[in-house]
């Protein structure tokens, strides 16, 4: 009967145990800061922090107001209170799409095209304008390096004052896209090569088979493409030497920093060690 009740009770306590436990495990703050309990899209970017800017309510990083501004055109202009550009933005986007549009209808593709065309360029002029126009105490401004980067290749580097690097960079994306260009030339050719070497509604009596034009079509496939790949390859280049370069502006090197090398004497280490008498090397010293 003893063994029954102490069974019971230990029973009882397990359970009590088990119950504190989960309830102490569901209640225990585990992290007590506040900002890590926002939601990471709502870090990055937010929509109140963005029309609170707008509104001028608050100040607002180039990143954030960039951002925002690819879907709401014209927050730039907005933020910056140059409020006399939004009608030109709205009519010259707006026109140049509405225009586009409607000579599409009317099967005047070319026309179409230019004015789509027309509609991109004035988009890009949008925030180009806007990142110009906005203003900062800070030179260079990281973010502002980047964007130039990202909407022009090289104006970051000239941004920073590193004017050396713009024909590096304009000249290996120069080479890239020359040899996409060609290799997408030669792409096209063997590829109609092919097609008509495959037609059986035509007879072909050209000087390549059917089989060295896939081939051939299939190489110039993928140098295209590896030139493509080069071209992305040094446009993100730049921008990332541009944003990490402004960032480093301010980092000066002092002209006393020296190092220096000269022959040492080491004592041995341990009385008790094998080999008593000293040891010879070198002394490594760096002075900043």
């Amino acid at each position: 009967m003893r063994r029954i009740l102490a069974a019971i009770v230990l029973a009882l306590l397990a359970v009590n145990a088990s119950a504190q436990f989960k309830k102490d495990a569901f209640q225990q703050q585990y992290n007590d800061d506040k900002a890590s309990s926002k939601d990471s899209v709502d870090v990055l970017f937010s929509f109140k922090e963005y029309f609170g800017g707008l509104s001028h309510k608050n100040e607002l990083k180039i990143g954030t107001l960039f951002a925002g501004s690819l879907v709401f055109v014209g927050g730039e202009q907005i933020y910056n209170k140059q409020y006399w550009k939004l009608p030109i933005v709205y009519s010259t986007i707006l026109g140049s799409l509405g225009a586009g549009i409607y000579l599409n209808t009317q099967g005047n593709h070319d026309a179409a095209k230019y004015c789509f065309i027309g509609a991109g360029v004035a988009y890009w002029a949008t925030h180009f304008d806007g990142v110009i126009s906005y203003k900062t105490d800070k030179y260079p401004l990281p973010g502002k390096a980047t964007l130039f980067s990202l909407l022009c290749p090289g104006l970051g580097q000239a941004y920073n004052g590193e004017f050396w690097k713009i024909p590096i960079y304009l000249g290996g994306m120069g080479v890239a896209y020359y040899f996409y260009d060609t290799n997408n030339i030669n792409y096209q050719r063997y590829r109609r090569i092919y097609k008509e070497a495959t037609n059986k509604e035509t007879e072909y009596t050209g000087p390549i088979t059917a089989d060295q034009a896939l081939y051939y079509r299939d190489v110039f496939r993928r140098y295209r493409d590896y030139s493509l790949l080069a071209l992305a390859a040094v446009y993100l280049l730049q921008v990332i030497d541009a944003n990490v370069f402004s960032y480093m502006h301010d980092f000066e090197i002092v002209d006393d920093m020296a190092l220096s090398i000269t022959p040492t004497v080491l004592p041995p280490a341990d009385q008790y060690a094998l080999n008593p008498s000293p040891s010879f090397g070198l002394s490594l010293g760096l002075r900043f």
